[in-house]
Order: C-alpha cells, then sequence, then structure tokens
C-alpha cells in the first residue's frame, strides 16, 4: 500500500519499532533486483562456461550416436549407465544452480543485512475468514496498480528488446545460407545473448526504481504516532508511577536504615522543630565527624524521638542544623568549616570532656 493510511503517523519510526519490525520479517527488499541480478547471473555464467558445455554435450552427443548403439544394455551397464548420466548433469547443473543461489543470497543479503525468522512464514488464519477483503485489498490497492505497471514494462522491455535485435541483425540474415552448422550457431547464440543484454537494461532500472520505492513506503509504513512514541518512550524509561512508587520504597528502605544507625550517634543537632541531625565522631572511623541521619519536619521529630529513646543528646543550633542538613549527606563526614561549630558542641557532651 502506498505510504500509510493513518494520517495521524507522522513521525519517524523508532530503533525500537524497526528491530520489532525486523523480528518478524518486516524488512524493506526490493524483489525486481533480485529477479535481475539472478537473470543477469545466469547469462554471465552461462557465456562464461558456454565452452566447458560445447564439450560436455559434444561427449554425449558423440557417444549416444556413435557407441552406445553398440552396447547390451543389463544390469551392470545400466547402472554405469545411470552413474555416468547423473555425473554429466550434475556437472552441467550443479555449477550454474550454485552461482545462482549465491547471488540471489548475496543480493538479499546486501538488501537486509543478517535476517534470520520463520515468522512470516507461519499461517495467518484470521485472513481466511475475510475473503472479500482480501480479494479487494488486492484487486484495487494501489500495490496492485504499481506490481502491474511494473509487470506491463517488464513485458514491453522483453518484447522490443528482440525486436532491436533482429532489426539490427537483418542485414547479417542472408549470409547464414552459405554458412555451416557451427556458424549458424554461433550466430543464434549471439543474437540470442545480445536481446538478454537489450532486455536486461531496462528491468534493472526498472529494479532500481522498485528499490527506492520499496524502501519509501516500508519508511511511510512503519512511522508511527506522537502517542505511539510517548508510550514507548514510557515504556523504556519506566511507568512514572512505578518509578514513583520504587523511588518511595527505596527512601523507606533508606529511612528504616537511617533510625537504625540513630542509636550510634553521639548527639543530634537541631533548629529546634524543621531540621535534626545525627552525628557521631569516632577518630577510629573517621577524622572528622560523621552524618549518620538527617531529616526535616516528620522525619527530624522522628530523629528526636529515637535519640530520646536512646539517651543521646540533642543540641539546638539553627545555623548549623539548616548547614548540616544542605550541605552534607548521610555518611559523609562534615566540611571543614563547620569543624569548629561541632566541636565546641561535642566539648560540652561527658562524653568527649576528658578529650579536651
Amino acid at each position: 500500500m502506498i505510504g500509510q493510511e493513518d494520517p495521524s503517523k507522522t513521525e519517524r519510526a523508532t530503533e525500537k519499532r524497526r528491530t520489532k519490525q525486523r523480528e518478524e520479517g518486516n524488512v524493506a527488499k526490493g524483489d525486481e533486483i533480485t529477479k535481475v541480478m539472478v537473470l543477469l547471473s545466469g547469462v554471465l555464467i552461462l557465456r562464461a562456461m558456454i565452452g566447458f558445455y560445447s564439450e560436455q554435450f559434444t561427449e554425449i552427443y558423440r557417444w549416444t550416436f556413435l557407441e552406445a548403439i553398440n552396447f547390451t544394455v543389463d544390469k551392470p551397464m545400466a547402472y554405469t549407465l545411470f552413474s555416468w548420466g547423473l555425473k554429466k548433469m550434475a556437472l552441467l547443473v550443479v555449477p550454474f544452480m550454485l552461482v545462482i543461489a549465491f547471488v540471489s543470497f548475496l543480493t538479499m543479503r546486501l538488501q537486509v543485512g543478517s535476517l534470520w525468522t520463520t515468522k512470516p512464514l507461519k499461517p495467518k488464519f484470521g485472513k481466511l475468514f475475510n475473503i472479500m477483503r482480501g480479494v479487494k485489498k488486492i484487486m484495487l490497492s494501489p500495490d496492485a496498480l504499481i506490481k502491474l505497471a511494473k509487470s506491463i514494462l517488464q513485458a514491453m522491455a522483453v518484447a522490443i528488446a528482440p525486436y532491436i535485435v533482429i532489426r539490427q541483425e537483418l542485414p547479417n540474415l542472408l549470409p547464414l545460407f552459405h554458412a555451416n552448422v557451427h556458424g549458424i550457431i554461433v550466430f543464434i547464440l549471439s543474437v540470442g545473448y545480445k536481446m538478454v543484454c537489450y532486455a536486461l537494461i531496462p528491468m534493472f532500472i526498472i529494479a532500481i526504481v522498485d528499490l527506492w520505492y520499496q524502501r519509501w513506503n516500508y519508511e511511510e509504513q512503519i512511522k508511527m504516532t506522537k502517542d505511539e512514541i510517548k508510550d514507548e518512550r514510557k515504556q523504556m524509561e519506566g511507568d512514572p508511577r512505578i518509578k514513583q512508587k520504587q523511588r518511595q520504597k527505596m527512601m523507606e528502605m533508606m529511612a528504616s536504615r537511617m533510625f537504625q544507625d540513630i542509636p550510634k550517634a553521639d548527639v543530634v543537632i537541631t533548629n529546634p522543630t524543621h531540621y535534626a541531625v545525627a552525628l557521631q565522631y569516632d577518630r577510629i572511623k573517621a577524622p572528622a565527624p560523621l552524618v549518620l541521619a538527617k531529616g526535616v519536619n516528620k522525619v527530624a521529630e522522628r530523629i528526636k524521638e529515637v535519640a530520646r529513646e536512646n539517651s543521646i543528646p540533642i543540641e539546638e543550633n539553627r545555623p548549623l542544623a539548616q548547614a548540616l542538613y544542605k550541605q552534607v549527606e548521610i555518611g559523609e563526614t562534615i566540611p571543614e568549616e563547620m569543624f569548629q561549630a561541632v566541636a565546641a558542641i561535642l566539648a560540652k557532651l561527658e562524653k568527649f570532656k576528658h578529650r579536651q
């Protein structure tokens, strides 16, 4: 189908959409370019191996008309003849078929890259129940008209090429009355080769145009709406509600761990109502006081409750509490500019008086 039916699909497909389409076997490829390359390779391999084919057919005909007529066919001879014939057929057909298969594979590989999937081969039974719609789509769709146009152009190329070549070779037909069998065969083969080459030129042009069209049409078909892109981005980045729940759960775990560490604190500094920061000073663990817990409002109240339950001193110092909360994260030591203020508070505590 030319383009896409939904006019709201204006955005280029994302990499995820392309990958999904590729996994399902939906890729941009031109069938005409594969046909032309196979025909071209077939013609070239025939021309390159014409001497070999001539030798093989000469040997077969010579043996058939000169030697085989005198043979008595029995079981051993039948087996020998069968093996000989099979070998000759393999020599004639296998190289040609291998080249054709390789060119076909290489052409398709260059178009779609490395891809192996059996999904396009799976039967889709849903389409069987809507036969009329399928027939209408095949007969009246723009794709069907384009395929018809391609077929007509290719038929014209195949029909016009012999006419042009024969018209050019008309002066060379009369001398064939005086030529031998070998000369006539050479003339026929050369003219046939010329006809094929003349036909392949317009077919190759049609194939290139078809490949460009298939790629353009594929890009149009896989286009997405803005909502689809947003939904895909949400799936990749995660649903905000789920992320919020995960963040909330993580904060709860951090808070639980933080409250478990509060009994290890030496002092809790408050402002006194909104902020609370629990500090621990142990020169073995850290060279400076360490922030074990901090919080505002309800969390601050909970920190002070845990401190009272564990007989931890609570000291009020508004600027210091606010500075510690804003500048120092949990598990970090306090900065140097706060040493003096914190040291003054610790010096008043019974635990540190002997250190003073």
